[in-house]
């Protein structure tokens, strides 16, 4: 076949290598319709809002490949619900296209609560919200901080920092109402622990402060106040005791140590 090519005349040759050529780019052109499913589009359709196994037989019988892509969670939104797709509605795509949805799940994860105390109610209201927790009710104590943050509530009760929570719950918060306006004794701290001396304060609407170890205290909510600041009371020069005085929301800052302190009870007390 060679020898018969090579005694033909070269334009002869050349009309042949032409024909060969133009036989392949028909035939490729001809295939190429096959090879990319040319006129074989179809329309994605809409499928936010709807549960996933729904979507998912919408989209196959379109014949489209559906695949979760990702979950997220949203308490507006129904459980495993379509949140977000992958080409979007009305995009024309090609037959067997995979469409990617994103569902929302059907259990709220778990996240720490975060130890909001102190903070302003702005702040703390913020920082909740970008957590994925909602605000609830606010009720006020008297305390020196005005509008901070003094305790945290999950279903009536004090959450404490870390706690395992589902996003989304509802936080309410106790917030200072400023220093009161009526007056009571400075209450005598010294003897107890820090731990009664905490409960016996909240009842009053009173703050600890700063808390001073004295010696190696290792437990600090076992240890004894030894001292504090403002004091019960003022040792008169008649060797009197008169009772100070202290309003709601203000602040007792104490000194403790892990032996219990000798109180002086000799001389006698002045009410006035």
């Amino acid at each position: 076949m060679f020898k018969a090519l090579t005694n033909k005349p070269f334009w002869v040759n050349l009309l042949v290598a032409v024909g060969i050529l133009l036989v392949v780019f028909l035939l490729f052109f001809l295939s190429l319709g096959l090879l990319t499913k040319h006129g074989e589009n179809e329309k994605v359709p809409y499928v936010v809002g709807k549960n996933v196994e729904e979507a998912r037989k919408i989209l196959e019988a379109r014949g489209f490949e559906v695949e979760v892509q990702d979950s997220v969670y949203m308490d507006t939104t129904a459980k495993l619900s379509v949140v977000r797709q992958s080409p979007e509605s009305d995009a024309i795509v090609k037959k067997h296209r995979t469409i990617y949805l994103t569902i929302n799940r059907a259990v709220a994860p778990l996240i720490e609560m975060p130890d909001l105390r102190g903070f302003s109610y702005l702040s703390a209201k913020l920082y909740l919200e970008s957590l994925g927790l909602k605000m609830g009710d606010t009720s006020y104590t008297p305390d020196i901080a005005k509008n901070a943050v003094k305790e945290q509530l999950f279903n009536g009760k004090k959450v404490e920092p870390g706690a395992k929570i589902n996003m989304g719950s509802v936080i309410d918060f106790v917030l200072g109402s400023g220093i009161g306006s009526s007056e009571t004794n400075v209450p005598d701290l010294v003897g107890m622990t820090v731990a009664q001396a905490r409960d016996y304060l909240s009842n009053l609407s009173i703050t600890l402060s700063t808390i001073n170890p004295v010696d190696g205290v290792t437990d600090t909510a076992n240890a004894f106040v030894t001292r504090q600041s403002p004091e019960a009371f003022t040792v008169q020069p008649d060797g009197s005791r008169a009772l100070n005085k202290i309003r709601s929301g203000q602040l007792i800052d104490i000194w403790i140590s892990s032996k219990p302190p000798v109180k002086d009870t000799a001389t006698t007390v002045n009410p006035n």
